[in-house]
């Protein structure tokens, strides 16, 4: 049984201007011990699909789907009270953006407690030792002096390491990762990726990790969907995949790599669209 099973996932927003469907049929499934790259240009619908099924699409959205089952539980016919035993236990994300993510009013080690409190029985003496044990985890350093930080007294680079302890503090089944180095310099860039697959592969969960950055797809992933504008253009094994693309689409986004240019000008996505590729 794959640990989530998703079809025919449509998502569809109100606007001033009528209906907008952002997703428009996509089928997503994830193994246990599974990475899953969702790739695609902004506004493909890779964030909105996994918003979707953490239930945090706002009122003005509306979501149908053949199945969304996780663990062979339906998650459209849990009510609010189940939906978050299961969220941030069971199922997990980092947002992008995590210094926005996070609460300037409060402390980093308050905003990790607080998880805690929620999800498990510690008591708070545990709960605080978890936090520091977590902040050692994903290697921040002087947890004990940090547990006392604000997100403004931290960089971008320790505040995603922030957002990373918390989204596994309660050892989740699927952490979804969504553009988890957007912002950050290479450097950090490469020790948070290396930092969640690290994660993965200890604890056995399933990660999928959105993102439009090929790179990050080629070091982490086993498979990779493809989507643009709301669809899905090809899945394949990652290999597979930057060895012998199949859609147009696909192919634009390998030939626009800096790496593959061949000439004086470097290949867009456009430029296939507009000879007719897609």
């Amino acid at each position: 049984m794959p640990l989530l099973e998703i079809r025919n996932l449509k998502v569809e927003f109100d606007t001033a201007k009528g209906p907008f469907q952002a997703l428009k049929g996509v089928d997503y499934t994830v193994e246990a011990g599974e990475v899953l790259a969702i790739v695609g240009e902004s506004g493909s619908g890779k964030s909105v699909a996994m918003l979707a099924v953490m239930g945090l699409l706002p009122d003005s959205a509306t979501i149908t789907a053949d199945k969304m089952e996780f663990e062979g539980r339906d998650l459209r016919s849990l009510s609010a009270k189940e939906r978050r035993k299961v969220i941030g236990k069971d199922i997990s994300m980092i947002f992008q953006e995590p210094i926005a993510s996070l609460n300037p009013c409060f402390t980093v080690g308050y905003q990790l407690s607080e998880t805690l409190k929620i999800h498990t029985d510690l008591n708070a003496r545990q709960r605080k030792d978890r936090v520091i044990e977590l902040m050692k985890a994903v290697g921040l350093p002087n947890p004990e002096d940090r547990v006392s930080a604000f997100p403004h007294q931290m960089s971008g680079g320790q505040c995603q390491r922030v957002m990373i302890a918390m989204a596994i503090a309660c050892s989740p089944k699927l952490l979804i990762a969504d553009e988890p180095t957007t912002a950050l310099d290479v450097t950090i860039q490469k020790q948070i990726l290396d930092l969640l697959v690290k994660l993965q592969q200890d604890s056995g969960m399933g990660l999928i990790m959105i993102t439009h950055d090929m790179g990050v797809v080629a070091e982490t992933a086993d498979r990779v969907i493809v989507q643009y504008m709301g669809r899905k253009m090809e899945e394949s094994g990652v290999l597979e995949l930057f060895e012998a693309p199949q859609n147009a689409y696909t192919k634009a986004l390998l030939s626009a790599l800096p790496e593959n240019a061949t000439g004086d000008r470097l290949p867009t996505v456009a430029d296939f669209a507009q000879a007719g590729g897609f």
